[in-house]
């Protein structure tokens, strides 16, 4: 597979979705240019050039390219594992991530990391954010490497959130009951200084980030070091990323430890600002909201594994309501069973209906989130939305099948339908990385079969 960007002109799409709000939020029947990675033009009957590829989109709708903002690729090789399968998060992390964490050699890391990839892909993602923890002070730093190792062979666009913990008795949910050892404070900031020098790329369209994301702020460090840790972060230029308010656990461990809420204890240890955002924040009083609004941090969404786990529906329409830059997420797939970005549009579209009513999301709006909004919370400013001048990172959805016979909009198929929804192509910064439906250079088979063989290894409880 080719790693320039191709001179392409899409034409005669069913229906453009910009990412963008309002009015804007439709582009109605045009074409799509492309060239050096950006988009170059977009309107009606654009006449093809004789150096362009010309996709014929006659059976599909464009939409930006999805931007997962909180994920666990390892966990691709622990979907549906028993013992954790109706746990609650506390229980769950017991039971499934943290007991195989040393088992998690490099090549069972890459192995699942390429599974993560080839589905993020095929559900319509150009911009994948791994919350990486698989760090402890007697492992290896070489997972975080081969993640970069293995966007870049997807042609993937791709945040490194590194993760880990550096305390383990009595409160963290994972390392409690284990024997590793966590790491140094030195340790985990040495391996972010070597990460940034070695991959961080701080453009508005750049390919590869590097941000500070200790894996949870009351759980993995001692709260003196919370603003080592930011302080050290900002040195770097590096954005900042955590889970908070997960659950009502969450919660109320913050208020018996330290007569407060998250987002309060969060802020008195320099955790909030434009360059933070959250996973989950499922659990928010109205004060906390108005909190993250007033210093611009970030939501990942992750609705389905909230739901999964039981943890309950985030207040996304009233964090939006408010100004919290909102994005989705599909979490780890071992809290979720897939990786599918289809799949998180659907029911985050869904759930707050269901919760507080038919007007509380729309369609555009949560094609915002994904896009758009998920670009803002991660910094690429030139990702997100199909405007002249953009990057080109769109997905053409196939939307000539049974199941979407009789749809009068087929512009909302994707989200209203929810899978299956067939990626026909996916472009990243100008590159096709979906190809009629196939990622070039991927043996599915041969994939299959090291996913066997690494659940096999990590079947033992």
């Amino acid at each position: 597979m080719s790693t320039k960007p191709e001179a392409l002109l899409i034409k005669n799409p069913v229906a453009v979705m910009s990412g963008l709000r309002g009015d804007a939020a439709r582009l109605g029947q045009v074409d799509l240019r492309i060239r050096d990675g950006v988009i170059q033009a977009i309107a009606p009957n654009l006449e093809a050039r004789d150096d362009e590829r010309v996709i014929d989109a006659r059976s599909c709708v464009v939409y930006p390219g999805w931007v997962n903002t909180h994920h666990h690729l390892f966990q691709n090789l622990l979907k549906a594992v028993p013992s954790g399968i109706n746990a609650d998060l506390q229980e769950w992390l017991a039971a499934v991530p943290y007991p195989r964490l040393a088992r998690f050699t490099p090549d069972l890391a890459r192995v699942a990391a390429r599974l993560g990839m080839a589905e993020l892909l095929l559900s319509g993602v150009t911009t994948c954010a791994d919350h990486h923890y698989l760090y402890h002070a007697e492992g290896t730093t070489e997972t975080g490497d081969l993640l970069f190792d293995e966007a870049a062979s997807f042609g993937l666009r791709f945040v490194l959130c590194r993760g880990g913990a550096l305390q383990a008795a009595g409160d963290h949910p994972g390392f409690s009951k284990l024997a590793l050892k966590p790491e140094t404070i030195e340790q985990m900031l040495a391996d972010i200084e070597r990460l940034k020098s070695r991959y961080h790329d701080a453009r508005a369209a750049s390919m590869r980030r590097v941000v500070v994301a200790p894996t949870t702020p009351t759980f993995s460090l001692p709260p003196e070091l919370l603003p080592e840790v930011a302080r050290a972060a900002r040195g770097m230029g590096l954005r900042m990323h955590t889970h908070l308010s997960e659950t009502t656990r969450y919660v109320d461990f913050c208020k018996e430890r330290f007569n407060q809420l998250p987002v309060e204890f969060v802020a008195d240890h320099e955790w909030l600002g434009p360059d933070v955002w959250f996973a989950h924040l499922v659990h928010l009083q109205a004060s906390e909201i108005t909190m993250l609004a007033e210093t611009g941090s970030g939501c990942s969404h992750c609705p389905v594994s909230n739901a999964r786990l039981g943890s309950g529906i985030a207040p996304a329409p009233q964090m939006v309501a408010a100004g919290v830059p909102m994005s989705l997420a599909v979490d780890g797939v071992a809290s979720n069973e897939s990786g599918s970005m289809t799949n998180e549009a659907h029911f985050a579209w869904l759930v707050h209906r269901a919760a507080q009513g038919a007007s509380s999301t729309s369609v555009e709006e949560t094609i915002h989130w994904g896009s758009a909004g998920g670009a803002g919370v991660l910094g690429l400013d030139a990702v997100g939305t199909l405007e002249v001048g953009k990057a080109a990172d769109l997905v053409l959805y196939e939307v000539d099948d049974l199941r979407f016979f009789g749809f009068h909009d087929l512009a909302v198929a994707p989200v209203t339908a929810g899978e299956p929804t067939r990626v026909r192509y996916n472009v990243v910064n100008g590159r096709i990385v979906v190809d009629d439906g196939v990622i070039p250079g991927i043996d599915l088979d041969e994939l299959r079969h090291d996913a066997a063989e690494g659940v096999k290894l990590l079947l033992a409880d």
